[in-house]
């Protein structure tokens, strides 16, 4: 018998923690569709385990000790519900897009970050095949000091003024590529 909806779910934000291809591949159905990669770098948006893979990479080049603490769980059918956590710390920049294009690239604060989140999971096969998330950007973004305005404002501005925001998204896109050409590479045939 193959792993339960409910340790799918768990498995896919380790995935997104970790890095593990093995378990991507496990979890995630080769069909995949993150609705939340908008504001992804491009390869988060690949269908399958690479684009599961590249969101992981993409947010551990931001928050080192990643973790998604799960504090509610449902299952129905198809479907999964959960509430978790986002936490870790900001030791890297937190480049954020919209359809392809850099937004924003907040440079590292050092700050703890504890975001709560609520997902939904389509399962087909036993695999999790659609996400979809309602977060708490406001409380990460207070936490990073954006909003409401606070001092990383202006760092932030800098950045973008100096082209340093720029060649951040362009490392953080390269690694997000990078861990979903790993992901093709440990797929079955």
């Amino acid at each position: 018998m193959g792993m339960s909806a409910k340790d799918a779910a768990r498995g896919l934000f380790t995935v997104l923690a970790t890095g593990d291809a093995a378990l991507a591949a496990a979890v995630v159905h080769k069909d995949f569709v993150n609705r939340e990669a908008v504001v992804s770098p491009a390869p988060c948006s690949l269908p399958g385990p690479a684009g599961v893979l590249a969101s992981g990479a993409w947010l551990r080049s931001a928050f080192t000790d990643l973790s998604f603490p799960v504090t509610d769980l449902a299952h129905d059918g198809d479907q999964v519900w959960l509430r978790l956590h986002m936490q870790g710390r900001h030791t890297g920049p937190f480049v954020r897009y919209r359809d392809g294009a850099l937004v924003q690239a907040i440079p590292p604060t050092g700050a703890e970050i504890d975001s709560e989140q609520v997902h939904l999971l389509h399962l087909r096969d036993g695999k999790i095949v659609r996400h979809e998330a309602v977060r708490d950007d406001i409380t990460l973004l207070g936490q990073l000091g954006v909003f409401p305005p606070g001092p990383t404002v202006q760092r932030i501005h800098d950045w973008h003024a100096t082209g340093r925001a720029a060649r951040a998204a362009t490392v953080i896109a390269e690694a997000a590529e990078q861990a979903a050409a790993t992901a093709r590479e440990h797929m079955p045939g």
